[in-house]
C-alpha cells in the first residue's frame, strides 16, 4: 500500500492517522491490562459467604443448564439463593430448586416478566450484607465469591465484576459462539485495563456482579431502577447493569473488577443466529447508557476520565471502521482509471489485495490473548473480520432506533409499562393490609416501617465497626433521604 504514495494522493493519510490511532490506543490498553493485579484474598475477611451473600437470580425460562450452574453457586456456600420469576412459572423452577438444594434455594414471584422487577424484588427479600446478581446458566469456578468479597475490605466498593468466558451450548462452538468468545476477550483486557488506570469501567455485567446491599436497599434506587425511561416515555426493561453501574458512579461509590482466573465464569450465548439480535439488544443499551454518563449525569468525567475518553470513542467508532472500506473503494475506483486521466498506476486487484492482507494481519495481532489459549479458533479470524463491519452498521442502526425497548431474544417478555403497574398495584395492596392491620393508622404503619429500616441499618453499622472489620472508615446514613457520605 505504501508504493501508492508515489501517485502522491492526499487519501492515504486518512488511513495512516486512523491507523496510527486505533492501534496505539490498542497497545496502551494491552499494557494497562498486563500490568493490572486483582485485589488478594484477606487474612482475616470481613466478609463470609455463607453469613454475607444472597445470590439473586432473575428468570423465566431456566432449564436443566440451571442445574449445574446453581450447584456451582453453592460451592461458595452463599447464605441462600434466591431465584425470582414469574408467577406461571413458579413450579418448574420450584422443581429445578428442590432438585439441587430445598433448603438454600427459594423460589419467589412477580405478576409478570420483568428483570428490573424481579432484581427488586429480590433485593426487598435479602437480609445479608452483599447482593450477587447472576444469570441462570452462569457457572462459576470455586474461587469466585471468596475473591469477588475480598474487594469489599474497601468500605468504598459498592460493586464488584467479574471476568467471563464463553462455554458451548454443544460439544464444539459454533461460529456465533467463536465471535461472542472474541467480544468477551477483548471485554477482558478492555474492563482490567480501565480498572488499572482509573479504576472504573463501562459496565458491571449482569451476568455476575455485586453489590452492597445498603445501596440497593435506598427507596431512591428501587423507585429509580423499576421506573426508568429513556427520553422520558420509552420504559426499559434490559440495561439494568448499566444502570446499576451509573449508579455507583453518581452516588460517589467505587466499583472494581476481579479479572483473574479464580473469578473466570464461564456463560452461554445463543448458538445461532439470534446471537445477532442479543448483540443489538447490548448495543442499544449502550448507546442510552453512555450518553447518559456522558451528557446528561456527567459524573463520569471527573470520576473516571479514561472510561470517559472510552466512551467518546465508541461513540464515533463506527464512522472510523466504516471509512476504511469506503477509501478502499475509492483507490480501487481511481485504479480503473489510466495515469493519464488522473489515475492510479496500481491494478485494482493489487490494492484490495493489500488490504485484506492488512485486515487479517491486525485482527489476528488483536485477537491474539484469545489465540493463545485457544489457537484452532484462528480459522474464524475471516468471519470476525465481517462481523466487526457488521456491528458497525449495526451500531448505526441501534443508534436510530433507540426507542424500541424489547427484549428481543426471549417471548416470555411483555408490556414493560403493564408489568410495573401491576407491581405497583400489588406494593398498594400489601400497604393496605398493614394499614388494615393497625386500624387504619397509617402513621403507625409508617413508624413501624421505619423501625424496621433503621434496625437494618443499625445492624450494618455494628457490623462496619466490628473488630473484624479493622476499618477506621465511618459511614454516615441519612435513612430519610437516602443518601449516604462517606468519609
Amino acid at each position: 500500500m505504501l508504493y501508492l504514495t508515489s501517485d502522491n494522493f492526499p487519501i492515504f493519510v486518512p488511513f495512516g492517522v486512523i491507523g496510527f490511532y486505533r492501534y496505539l490506543w490498542y497497545c496502551i490498553r494491552l499494557a494497562a491490562s498486563f500490568a493490572y493485579r486483582p485485589i488478594p484474598l484477606p487474612e482475616n475477611p470481613t466478609y463470609i459467604a455463607e453469613e454475607d451473600v444472597t445470590i439473586i437470580v432473575p428468570t423465566i425460562d431456566a432449564g436443566e443448564e440451571f442445574k449445574e450452574a446453581a450447584r456451582s453457586w453453592l460451592v461458595g456456600k452463599p447464605k441462600e439463593i434466591l431465584i425470582i420469576t414469574e408467577e406461571k412459572m413458579l413450579g418448574p423452577l420450584q422443581e429445578l430448586a428442590n432438585a439441587v438444594d430445598p433448603d438454600r434455594i427459594r423460589v419467589l414471584t412477580v405478576p409478570f416478566a420483568n428483570k428490573r422487577l424481579q432484581m427488586s424484588h429480590g433485593i426487598k427479600n435479602t437480609t445479608t450484607d452483599i447482593i450477587v446478581f447472576a444469570d441462570d446458566d452462569a457457572i462459576w469456578p470455586s474461587t469466585l465469591l471468596p475473591y469477588v468479597l475480598a474487594c469489599f475490605e474497601d468500605q468504598k466498593i459498592g460493586g464488584v465484576g467479574t471476568s467471563q468466558r464463553v462455554q458451548p451450548v454443544g460439544n464444539k462452538m459454533t461460529v456465533w459462539e467463536v465471535l461472542a468468545a472474541f467480544r468477551l476477550s477483548i471485554r477482558n483486557i478492555e474492563i482490567s485495563c480501565s480498572t488499572h488506570i482509573d479504576g472504573g469501567l463501562p459496565c458491571l455485567s449482569g451476568r455476575t456482579a455485586a453489590y452492597r446491599t445498603i445501596i440497593l436497599k435506598d427507596p431512591e434506587f428501587l423507585h429509580g431502577f423499576t421506573h426508568d425511561y429513556w427520553l422520558g416515555k420509552y420504559q426499559l426493561n434490559s440495561g439494568d447493569d448499566k444502570f446499576l453501574t451509573r449508579w455507583m458512579v453518581s452516588h460517589g461509590w467505587s466499583t472494581y473488577v476481579q479479572c483473574c482466573k479464580e473469578t473466570e465464569l464461564l456463560s452461554t450465548m445463543k448458538p445461532n443466529w439470534r446471537f445477532l439480535k442479543q448483540v443489538l439488544r447490548w448495543t442499544r443499551n449502550t448507546w442510552r447508557s453512555d450518553m447518559r454518563s456522558l451528557f446528561t449525569e456527567r459524573y463520569i468525567w471527573t470520576a473516571h476520565p479514561y472510561v470517559a475518553y472510552t466512551m467518546v470513542d465508541k461513540l464515533f467508532n463506527p464512522f472510523t471502521l466504516l471509512a476504511g472500506p469506503c477509501l478502499v473503494a475509492y483507490l480501487v475506483y481511481k485504479s480503473t482509471i489510466s495515469t493519464d486521466n488522473g489515475g492510479y498506476h496500481l491494478p485494482w486487484w493489487n490494492i484490495l489485495a493489500s488490504y485484506l492482507v492488512w485486515l487479517l494481519a491486525t485482527r489476528t495481532a488483536k485477537l491474539l490473548p484469545h489465540l493463545w489459549y485457544r489457537p484452532q479458533d484462528i480459522v474464524y479470524v475471516p468471519a470476525f473480520i465481517v462481523f466487526g463491519y457488521y456491528f458497525a452498521i449495526m451500531k448505526l442502526y441501534a443508534l436510530c432506533t433507540l426507542h424500541e425497548t424489547g427484549w428481543g431474544t426471549r417471548t416470555g417478555i411483555g408490556d414493560i409499562a403493564a408489568a410495573t403497574a401491576a407491581m405497583d398495584k400489588q406494593n398498594a395492596n400489601n400497604n393496605d393490609t398493614i394499614t388494615t392491620t393497625t386500624n387504619g393508622n397509617t402513621a403507625q404503619s409508617q413508624i413501624s416501617t421505619a423501625i424496621t429500616y433503621l434496625r437494618g441499618c443499625r445492624d450494618i453499622l455494628l457490623r462496619l465497626v466490628d473488630l473484624r472489620t479493622r476499618h477506621s472508615s465511618i459511614i454516615i446514613l441519612r435513612v430519610g433521604a437516602g443518601v449516604m457520605v462517606q468519609r
